[in-house]
């Protein structure tokens, strides 16, 4: 109990350093473009794959078990998309991206730490947390909302490919796509998807940043990072949903 108290101390004063005004703009941004890249663009193959093809179990999964003759077979793309927007997009692909962007950023740092890159930093005056870690926040938060609008897209076309391996039409299934929709669906979701991308972000941050001792610690960092991160993002996923939806 101390010892996650102790963590969570920490946590918050690595944070109150991060967030900080950087001195040199034109190395932040360079700092920042190099993010975007790492973070950001290596991570749409991944989601864009991943969406397709649970989009496609999702509204097959779907169809099976809504055989009834008394339910309209519309219904699967409005289940389809309400199982994307709500819960799939924004909570499993930050559970994964927890997995890929969460042990890069953890394993990144805790890399630098203990190959003395980090007290260099600190040595020539630079503020090392803001300098590292900044940048990766910011990217996490300006980029997984796209990502996830991304994984809705993308799953909604791989729930309309499996709807038609399950006999269900186009047009019945762009009319449950349409069916009822409401437009305040996407902003929950963009909003959870912000918190989960500061959770990501700065709990793994933390761990690399903070790690000890030799090259085997970098490895039960970034494990640390990812088991916590999920764990948090479940939390608040259940936080928010209780005073969004509520």
């Amino acid at each position: 109990m101390l010892k996650i108290l102790k963590d969570i101390g920490s946590y918050f004063l690595l944070i109150s350093r991060v967030l900080s005004i950087p001195k040199k703009w034109s190395v932040f941004r360079k700092q920042l473009s190099l993010e975007f890249e790492k973070i950001g663009l290596n991570s749409i193959s991944i989601v864009v794959i991943i969406s397709f093809f649970v989009g496609g179990v999702i509204s097959i999964q779907t169809a099976y078990n809504l055989v009834s003759p008394l339910l309209p077979t519309y219904i699967i793309g409005l289940a389809s998309r309400d199982s994307l927007i709500l819960e799939f997009s924004p909570t499993m692909v930050s559970l994964i991206l927890a997995g890929k962007v969460g042990s890069s950023i953890a394993s990144e740092l805790g890399s630098m730490r203990v190959t003395e890159q980090i007290d260099a930093l600190e040595i020539m005056g630079i503020n090392s947390a803001s300098f590292l870690i900044l940048p990766k926040i910011i990217t996490s938060i300006f980029f997984f909302p796209i990502l996830v609008i991304l994984s809705m897209a993308i799953g909604m076309i791989g729930a309309w490919v499996g709807a038609l391996s399950a006999d269900v039409t186009t047009a019945e299934f762009l009319f449950g796509l349409k069916y009822e929709f409401i437009p305040f669906y996407i902003s929950y979701a963009v909003i959870k998807t912000i918190f989960f991308a500061f959770i990501i972000s700065s709990v793994s941050s933390f761990y690399g940043y903070n790690t000890k001792e030799g090259a085997i610690s970098v490895g039960k960092s970034s494990t640390k990072a990812v088991v916590s991160s999920s764990i948090l993002i479940l939390l608040f996923n259940y936080i928010l949903t209780d005073l969004i939806l509520a």
